[in-house]
């Protein structure tokens, strides 16, 4: 056979096969390819699925490290032991058509003698029964003069707050060996009173976001008079009780939730969630339906419960927000104290820009851990880790005073808060020493120093009673409540 003559393109083609046949070979491309392939099919091989455990295993903690006694079963979500006394009022509810005022001065084991038929109480039975001709479209009073506050009953509340009597009550204030508790472990974040007469019933919560409901004046031997639920997984952030709906309690937490108790089904229904920290919560005296509260750093919101949507959101602070105040007398008028070391009062008919503008604000050198206004409306208190009490008053809040008090509390993790009396004449603020100090807004200086053998740790949380005079809840440091009774 005679070969076929190749062409030049073909010999080139030929050519440039053997010569990468070469570099190929020289490589060692295709062996090292092949070890590569067997390695991973043998990875493949050796990867076996791991069965499904139907016991999980549980690391056990003795009750010693969680500060527990022994045989505890510790804190679930579910109630521990019924709220004994809001079951009761609950029920007194639903036999009786009086006003709630009626049945708060009932549970506080008062009479009904010498009060009024129910009609002097339409305006507070209205707010009971839902009817609102006289509030606005937001749900709020049109004047704080309205008939619902300015019942006989809340006169009858008001003869408890006589300023006259305020400075025997503070001289002669105690605390008993009886009236100090320790609820639940952990540190109490928020102390609050129910708000009514002849029983001290409070409400406390702690850093892992339990509430206690604390009798202090049980003498119950079997009952304590303690009650526990555990409606959040972080700390407890706010606390607010209305007097004219107690059996409605709202909560607020670092884990970014919001939630309303309900006491007659004693569930903690789901109100607000975020997925940020929640740092404070408020509510306006006089109005039923709005929340207020601080979300992130910096921003206000305003939450309508009736709607479950938000009526309002401001950036009012450039870092968090430690408090929320409003004014007494005029509850448009709204106070709040930030990290970013300002405190500010607004007026709230103007926060409706974008850009709200403020009243008034003070400075300090560090962050403002609280800014509460007194009862009469017209001075406003700020506490610092600048070691200050700034006194802000005058008609327009045009005067500023700083009064010197060691807020300094080293590697404790504690801010002091100072908070208002029954009157403008005093506010009391915890110590390094394990006592309270009482300042003197006139005085410009501490004037007294509430100290007990029986107080157990540094006090930093407070709240005075609205009706009893003389009556001061301390939480401490450690997990102790204290009730300080004339």
């Amino acid at each position: 056979m005679v070969s076929q003559k190749l062409t030049e393109y073909e010999r080139k083609r030929l050519e440039n096969i053997k010569r990468n046949a070469e570099m190929v070979a020289a490589l060692n491309i295709h062996s090292k390819a092949a070890t590569l392939s067997g390695a991973t099919k043998s990875q493949k091989t050796k990867q076996v699925k791991k069965p499904k455990m139907e016991n999980p295993i549980v690391t056990r903690r003795s009750p010693r490290t969680r500060v527990k006694p022994p045989d505890s079963k510790g804190l679930s979500d579910k109630f521990l032991k019924p709220i004994s006394m809001i079951d009761a009022f609950i029920g007194y509810e639903k036999e009786s058509n009086q006003v709630l005022v009626d049945t708060i001065l009932s549970i506080a084991g008062e009479t009904q003698a010498g009060f009024p038929e129910n009609e002097e109480f339409n305006g507070a039975k209205d707010v009971k029964d839902g009817n609102f001709s006289g509030f606005s479209e937001k749900g709020t009073l049109d004047s704080c003069k309205s008939e619902a506050f300015e019942s006989p009953v809340k006169e009858e509340f008001d003869e408890h707050l006589d300023t006259k009597k305020s400075d025997p009550w503070l001289k002669s204030m105690d605390l008993k060996p009886e009236n100090v508790a320790w609820p639940m472990p952990g540190r109490i974040m928020e102390v609050k009173f129910f708000p009514c007469t002849g029983i001290s019933m409070i409400a406390a919560g702690n850093k892992v976001g339990n509430i206690a409901f604390l009798n202090m004046g049980s003498e119950d031997d079997i009952d304590d008079g303690i009650y526990i639920y555990g409606p959040h997984t972080g700390a407890i952030s706010g606390i607010s009780i209305q007097r004219y709906s107690m059996s409605k309690i709202y909560s607020s937490g670092h884990d970014g939730f919001i939630r309303l108790m309900d006491a007659e089904k004693e569930v903690f229904d789901v109100v607000h969630y975020c997925d940020k920290t929640i740092h404070c919560l408020s509510q306006q005296p006089n109005d039923l339906w709005s929340l207020y509260f601080s979300e992130g750093r910096g921003v206000l919101i305003e939450w309508d419960v009736r709607t479950g949507k938000s009526s309002g959101n401001w950036m009012l602070h450039e870092d968090t927000i430690n408090t929320i105040s409003f004014n007494p007398q005029n509850p448009n008028i709204m106070a709040t104290s930030s990290t970013d070391g300002t405190a500010c009062i607004w007026d709230l008919r103007s926060t409706r820009s974008r850009k709200p503008k403020t009243m008034k604000t003070v400075s300090h050198g560090r962050a403002v851990n609280s800014a509460y206004f007194s009862p009469s409306g017209t001075s406003l208190a700020t506490t610092s880790l600048d070691n200050n009490v700034g006194i802000i008053s005058g008609f327009n809040y045009e005067d500023t005073s700083m009064i010197y008090h060691d807020n300094s509390t080293g590697t404790l993790n504690l801010s002091f808060r100072g908070i208002w009396g029954w009157d403008d004449s005093c506010i009391f603020i915890g110590n390094m020493r394990k006592g309270i100090d009482v300042i003197s807004p006139v005085q410009r200086t501490s004037v007294m120093t509430l100290q007990s053998p029986q107080l157990p740790a540094i006090p930093w949380r407070f709240d005075a009673h609205p009706y009893e005079v003389g009556m001061l809840a301390a939480a401490t440091n450690g997990s102790g409540v204290c009730l300080w009774t004339p």
